[in-house]
């Protein structure tokens, strides 16, 4: 149960019905990705880095060397430390799952979910295509409802653009199940490559056991996608919540305080289960959240990536050889 969507007016990116894709991306471009470029100073791949490498040379540690590339095999061999050294792959492919369900048409104070899902996809699809990188989605509404096969170039990110606003807004749906989403994504990408799964996912349960599985094929990222008053409702008198698929209605009376902590415990308790089913199927995770500011919230997802890889190093350095 959550408090009814905005009216239409407001499902496209921005919160402007008349918004193109054209416009869209140009209000990126300027407002976002110009600032992540100074930001980022250019790294990208501190997003995206994990896949793709082949071995170029063996060749002793220098200092400074990152330990990571430490070959301990060939170090033991030679009692000297030696690193693998890695040529990138020219091209990546990325796709996009996108959960379009009705409970993702929710937001309260600056936009909806799915605008924000929409201008998530539009940076990052605009940053990997800049790069000569390919992308692609899949589209989930009340069931898998539009591939895009994967492509390059400014054409292709105002293409994904186009087909997700183009996505009807759905009253009514079957009861959101990611598990289909997540085999159709299985079953059709081939080669390995980077994967958002970007959702607020509210969903049937049993997701992450597909999810653990595309993560051990692919280098797996999973946006959850939230409004704050999901988590907290504020003191705003009676109100009427629904839920985004069935329509089931509910009055409730928010400046009962006893009910605004119980909906406050259930959220917490939703965050943790997630978190631990995130960890189960080892893949990274994020929250970003409607009321966020996107540089911000994409340049604390690259930190919280970058800090993981660095602890999973030191955690996988033997003890002495550091």
């Amino acid at each position: 149960m959550k408090p009814s969507a905005p009216s239409s007016d407001t499902n496209l990116a921005g919160g402007d019905a008349r918004a193109s894709p054209e416009n869209v991306l140009l209000r990126l471009d300027w407002k976002v990705v110009r600032r992540l470029d100074g930001l980022l100073q250019g790294d990208y791949r501190t997003l995206f880095h994990g896949f793709g490498l082949d071995l170029a040379e063996l060749r002793e540690y220098q200092f400074n060397d990152d330990v990571r590339y430490i070959d301990w095999n060939v170090t033991a061999r030679l009692q000297t430390p030696y690193v693998r050294q890695y040529l990138e792959d020219r091209e990546v492919t990325a796709w996009f799952l996108l959960d379009l369900s009705p409970s993702v048409d929710f937001g309260t104070v600056r936009t909806l979910k799915r605008n924000l899902l929409i201008d998530f996809v539009g940076v990052l699809a605009r940053l990997l295509t800049r790069h000569g990188n390919r992308v692609g989605a899949i589209c989930y509404g009340g069931s898998v409802e539009r591939i895009v096969p994967a492509g390059g170039g400014k054409p292709q990110v105002l293409r994904l653009l186009k087909e997700v606003m183009d996505r009807p807004r759905l009253n009514r749906a079957p009861p959101t199940n990611l598990t289909e989403l997540l085999a159709t994504a299985l079953r059709m990408i081939r080669r390995r490559s980077l994967v958002f799964v970007i959702s607020d996912f509210i969903s049937s349960p049993g997701w992450s056991q597909p999810l653990k599985m595309l993560g051990q094929r692919h280098e797996t990222l999973a946006v959850r996608l939230y409004d704050p008053r999901e988590v907290e409702l504020p003191d705003i008198g009676v109100l009427i919540m629904e839920d985004a698929e069935t329509g089931q209605q509910l009055y409730v009376d928010t400046r009962d305080k006893g009910f605004r902590k119980r909906f406050s415990e259930a959220a917490v308790r939703r965050e943790y289960e997630l978190n631990v089913a995130f960890r189960r199927a080892g893949v990274d995770a994020a929250a970003i959240s409607t009321e966020g500011d996107l540089v911000k919230e994409i340049l604390r997802l690259a930190s919280a990536r970058k800090q993981r890889r660095m602890a999973s190093a030191s955690f996988h350095v033997p003890a002495g050889r550091n």
